[in-house]
């Protein structure tokens, strides 16, 4: 099955593309299901009938769906009391009814990850278009699996789970409990259902296609976008230019919008494939307007990006981990080596990332950012490195 997910900056009329797209697709014979994150009905509004908690059937071939936050904190919060009660009891702590809970910040990104990864290991459809929440929100939402397994590795490491049978000894000699069975399970668990949000955006059939309205808010939000993206390893492979104006128009007000369209337009024919969708001249509402749209087709391309080692052993005694940024400046970037793992941070954005085995054998010798792109020099360390390479 293949996966889209759309965002764009707030009022760029990413759910209508999300929309039309699902639509378009639906039109010829794909199974798909247009999955949304909006509170509000955004999506039912375009394609004219009422989505939310249920699938519900929005034309043939397509299913549109916005899971409910509060139906999963809540079912998530029940087995989480439920498997804590002992350690609960022992705080004197009181049970939380179902009825009196509502959703934390975050529930929300949860149960759309769920959603996803449900929908996608799924065999009920070809093709699954995501309409994410706008761009900041949504590259907090890309993040999220890989953050929150890395937290729980450091916080209940796999391997502190050989230490079982000394729990209760060690609890009588620390006076306190140690943790439950039940708490590394459960860190188990979450930890097999963030891997299998991760392989799914991760995975090969999965692209990311932005839209935005030409003009210098959407240009510098593209922009923005374009290097959080590349820094998790994705690129779009279609950049929207959404309520595009006809290249000709009489009125003197529209023609400086036109011309400022423009400008933005040639800045990102150079580097992205850019498709425009015209302006109708009123909010797109129902299946006809969705159909006007014309809307890009979805192609067989994906949006992952390989960050390749390169060997110059030989030649420079080095290996070279090279990593596209298209984009980045080099007085916002930083780099710090970190144990086995990588922090790296591009303007407001950072991410950690494991080192690749080899290199995780050898210390850091410099690196340069040219051409949009970072690329790490890593010297063999002597005491590490197998003995006659």
């Amino acid at each position: 099955m293949r996966t889209l997910l759309i965002t764009g900056p707030g009022g760029s009329g990413r759910s209508t593309i999300a929309a039309a797209t699902a639509q378009a697709a639906a039109g010829t014979g794909t199974r798909t299901l247009l999955l949304g994150a909006d509170r509000g009905d955004t999506l039912g509004a375009a394609l004219g009938v009422v989505t939310g908690a249920a699938p519900v059937e929005a034309a043939e071939n397509l299913t549109a769906w916005r899971p409910d936050a509060t139906e999963s904190f809540r079912a998530d919060l029940t087995a989480f009391q439920d498997r804590a009660s002992t350690a609960l009891e022992l705080l004197g702590a009181a049970r939380l009814d179902a009825e009196e809970v509502t959703p934390l910040p975050g529930a929300e990104e949860l149960a759309l990850l769920r959603a996803l990864r449900d929908a996608a290991l799924s065999e009920a459809y070809d093709l699954l278009v995501v309409d994410l929440p706008p761009t900041p929100h949504a590259l907090a939402l890309l993040a999220l699996p890989e953050e929150l397994r890395r937290y729980l590795r450091r916080l209940l490491p796999a391997e502190r789970q050989a230490a079982r049978a000394l729990r209760p000894v060690l609890g009588r000699l620390a006076g306190v409990p140690m943790p439950s069975e039940w708490l590394y399970d459960t860190a188990g668990r979450w930890d097999v259902e963030l891997a299998a949000v991760e392989a799914v955006l991760a995975d090969r059939h999965t692209s990311v296609r932005l839209v935005a309205e030409p003009g210098p808010a959407g240009a510098d939000a593209v922009r923005e976008a374009g290097l959080a993206l590349a820094l998790r390893g994705l690129r779009p492979e279609v950049l929207v230019a959404n309520r595009v104006l006809p290249e000709s128009v009489e009125d003197t007000w529209l023609a400086g919008l036109n011309a400022q369209q423009r400008k933005t337009l040639d800045e990102w024919q150079g580097t992205y494939d850019v498709r425009h969708v015209p302006h109708l001249g009123h909010d797109p509402r129902g299946t006809d307007d969705l159909t006007a749209l014309t809307v890009p087709g979805v192609n067989a391309a994906g949006s992952t990006v390989e960050w390749p080692v390169t060997d110059r052993l030989a030649e420079d005694g080095v290996l070279v981990w090279s990593i596209a940024l298209p984009g980045a400046i080099r007085d916002e970037l930083d780099l710090v080596r970190r144990g086995d793992e990588l922090v790296v941070t591009v303007g407001r954005f950072r991410r950690i990332v494991p080192l690749p085995s080899a290199l995780r054998r050898c210390t850091v010798a410099g690196a340069a950012l040219r051409e949009g792109e970072l690329r790490i020099r890593f010297a063999p360390d002597p005491d590490l490195w197998p003995q006659g390479r």
